[in-house]
C-alpha cells in the first residue's frame, strides 16, 4: 500500500504565473538593494544629511520655514539617487559578475527581468520618500496637500525616467567607468542640475539649460507640488518623458548581458 496517491509526485512542467515570477524578482531586486551598504549611503544617509543640513544651515537663502524648500529637493535627489546612480551601477557590476547573463538563461522573459527591476527601484523609492518625508515633517515640513498626489506622479515618472538613464549606463559599459561615470554625473547634477542650487541663482543662461535636466525638471515639479501646491507644467511632464523614452530607446540597442 503506498502512502501517497499516483500521480502526487509526477512533473508538472510549464512556465510559472507572470504575476508571480514578476512579484519574486521584484522582491528579491528591492532587498538586495536595500542590503547594500552602498546603497544605503546613496538612497537614504547622503538624502538625511542633505535635508538637515539645509534646514539647519543657511547655505543659501530660502523662505521660512527653509525645510518647506529644502524637502521637494532632496526627494528629487533620492529619486536621481536611486534610480539612476544605484541602478546603473548595480546593472554594471551584475553584468561583470554573469548575473545578467544567468538570468537570461532561465524561464523569465527579457521583458519581465525590466518590469521586476523597475518595479523594484519603484519600491525602493517609496521606502526613501517615506523615511523622508517622516524626518521632514519631524523638521517641521507642512506641505501643500493639494498637491501630494502631483509630487508622487513626478516621483513614479522621475523613477522610470532616470531607471532608463542607468540602464543606458549600466548596460553598455564596464563595471569600474559605470562607477565612476555615475557618481561624477550625480555629483554634477546635484550641484549644477536644479536640485541643490536653484536656478535663480545660477549665472546667465545655465539656471534655463538646469529647466531642461531631468533632475532640474523633476525638482521643479516637486516644489511647485509640495511647496505652491499647483500643477507643475507641461514641460516638467515633457523633459521628464523625453529623456526617459530616447534613454530607453538608446538602451534597447546597447544593452549587453555581460
Amino acid at each position: 500500500m503506498t502512502a501517497f496517491p499516483a500521480g502526487t509526485f509526477t512533473p508538472a512542467p510549464g512556465r510559472g504565473r507572470i504575476g508571480r515570477m514578476l512579484f519574486v524578482h521584484a522582491r528579491t531586486e528591492a532587498i538586495l538593494t536595500l542590503r547594500n551598504s552602498e546603497q544605503i549611503l546613496l538612497t537614504l544617509l547622503i538624502p538625511v544629511a542633505l535635508l538637515v543640513g539645509l534646514t539647519a544651515v543657511d547655505v543659501f537663502d530660502l523662505p521660512r520655514p527653509r525645510v518647506d524648500s529644502v524637502a521637494p529637493r532632496v526627494f528629487a535627489l533620492a529619486v536621481m539617487s536611486s534610480a539612476f546612480t544605484g541602478q546603473a551601477i548595480a546593472l554594471g557590476f551584475d553584468r561583470r559578475y554573469g548575473v545578467l547573463k544567468r538570468l537570461a538563461a532561465t524561464a523569465l522573459p527579457r521583458w519581465l527581468l525590466v518590469a521586476g527591476r523597475a518595479l523594484a527601484g519603484l519600491v525602493v523609492v517609496a521606502v526613501q520618500l517615506v523615511v523622508l518625508g517622516v524626518l521632514a515633517a519631524v523638521l517641521g515640513w507642512s506641505p501643500e496637500p493639494a498637491g501630494l498626489a502631483w509630487a508622487l506622479l513626478l516621483a513614479v515618472l522621475g523613477t522610470l525616467s532616470f531607471g532608463a538613464l542607468g540602464v543606458l549606463l549600466g548596460g553598455a559599459l564596464k563595471a569600474e567607468v559605470v562607477l565612476g561615470l555615475a557618481n561624477i554625473v550625480w555629483f554634477v547634477l546635484l550641484l549644477g542640475g536644479g536640485i541643490i542650487v536653484p536656478p535663480g541663482a545660477m549665472p546667465g543662461a545655465l539656471g534655463d539649460i538646469t529647466a531642461l535636466l531631468p533632475s532640474g525638471a523633476l525638482t521643479q515639479g516637486m516644489h511647485t507640488a509640495l511647496v505652491d501646491g499647483g500643477v507643475p507644467g507641461w514641460p516638467v511632464f515633457a523633459v521628464l518623458t523625453g529623456w526617459g523614452v530616447v534613454a530607453a530607446l538608446l538602451a534597447t540597442r546597447t544593452t549587453r548581458l555581460s
